[in-house]
């Protein structure tokens, strides 16, 4: 979180103020969040304001919230609800001219302007390497607790260019994969 965080900033340097799109239901998502959130803005010098929506309504209001507030960008937190509308949220922070960071390359792909998050593929395969070792009889309390270990920034240039941004060539090398 503080890698897309810091990712938002080299993109936005202007960005003061930052709010948070979280989740209240998914309570320990929610607060974990919170935490890295918070902690990697102090780092950067930002200020952050935290909103909730847990309904579709509520993605509106809080987007209208954004508009009132004057946030400078959006950080989704990564969460199943989002993401099946992310389409809705792509949309809204289009409308409301808002660079917002997403945890996975579907909201890039739908029109958000960046994700940085785990490789969706590479967490499959090892799920099925997980899934082999079970079948060939291994206990899987005995089995290593595997973490993500490949990452995947993914800009959407034509939305960086719609929100008037300059995407410095340093992020455009870096970038897994850049949607013209």
């Amino acid at each position: 979180m503080a890698k897309r965080l810091a990712l938002l900033r080299e993109l936005v340097p202007r960005a003061s103020r930052v709010a948070v799109l979280l989740n209240p239901p998914n309570a320990a998502s929610l607060e974990r969040t919170r935490k890295d959130v918070e902690a990697a803005a102090r780092a950067l010098g930002l200020q952050i304001q935290v909103l909730n929506a847990s309904t579709s309504r509520e993605i509106d209001a809080a987007f209208a919230t954004l508009g009132r507030e004057r946030s400078d960008a959006l950080f989704v937190g990564g969460d199943g609800f989002f993401a099946s509308r992310r389409v809705q949220i792509a949309v809204l922070a289009a409308q409301r001219s808002i660079p917002a960071t997403y945890s996975q390359r579907e909201y890039a792909e739908a029109g958000g302007l960046m994700s940085y998050g785990t490789n969706q593929e590479d967490a499959w395969r090892q799920l099925g390497m997980y899934v082999s070792r079970i079948l060939k009889g291994a206990t899987p309390a005995d089995m290593p607790v595997v973490q993500a270990t490949k990452f995947e920034l993914v800009i959407n240039h034509q939305t960086a260019r719609s929100l008037g941004l300059s995407v410095p060539p340093t992020l455009l090398a870096t970038a897994d994969e850049v949607i013209e």
